[in-house]
């Protein structure tokens, strides 16, 4: 079970919109990220994600986020999304995301949840919301965790702490506010883009 993108950093682009999702997507890609997730609490999800998927799809890993029940799990396929990220551990979700041939970032947040996402195929797991636990917390669960499988830092993850949660078991994180808050502007995105490039950068060197 390993991760399926080169750079293991999720951004979420929380309340994009269709008119502003091309030119933020390609700017994150051009940073250097290759996994995008908008969340479907944003105007027109599926506007979005479905002209997302046509334009990047071979450059990244696009779908969605806040995915919380199978029936937008069915839509999503239909979009031909690849990517579903939940914020809290729901094996219905999970089980037919798997089903239709998608990644999973399932949200979780104890050790029994955690074992929850798995027995149900996710391939990733998203402790949210990290900053609350610390990455303290992290590295005790990652204790019990099978090894393989990769763990996601989402909620407060910034630059200057990335390398934290990275040193406590993390092979990335999920990234919102501080990458992306609703209409910012581009220059914004393109440099809290770069940083995070750079801080994940340094945290494997």
């Amino acid at each position: 079970m390993s991760w399926q993108t080169k750079v293991p950093l999720i951004a979420i682009l929380r309340g994009i919109t269709p008119d502003e999702a091309e030119a933020h997507v390609g700017a994150l890609i051009e940073a250097g990220f290759d996994a995008i997730e908008i969340p479907l609490n944003s105007p027109e999800w599926a506007k979005s994600i479905g002209a997302m998927v046509k334009n990047f799809g071979d450059k990244a890993l696009i779908g969605a986020g806040t995915v919380l029940n199978p029936a937008q799990v069915d839509e999503l396929a239909t979009l031909n999304s690849k990517l579903v990220v939940t914020p809290n551990t729901d094996a219905a979700v999970i089980r037919q995301a798997v089903a239709k041939g998608m990644i999973v970032a399932a949200g979780c947040a104890t050790a029994t949840e955690a074992f929850t996402a798995l027995q149900a195929g996710a391939q990733a797991l998203k402790i949210f919301p990290s900053s609350a636990f610390g990455p303290g917390y992290i590295k005790a669960l990652k204790a019990v965790l099978p090894p393989e499988v990769p763990v996601f830092a989402v909620g407060g993850v910034t630059p200057e702490n990335l390398h934290e949660f990275m040193a406590a078991g993390c092979i990335g994180a999920g990234l919102g506010s501080d990458l992306y808050r609703a209409g910012q502007p581009l220059s914004r995105t393109v440099e809290q883009a770069r940083a995070f490039i750079a801080a994940y950068k340094d945290a494997v060197r």
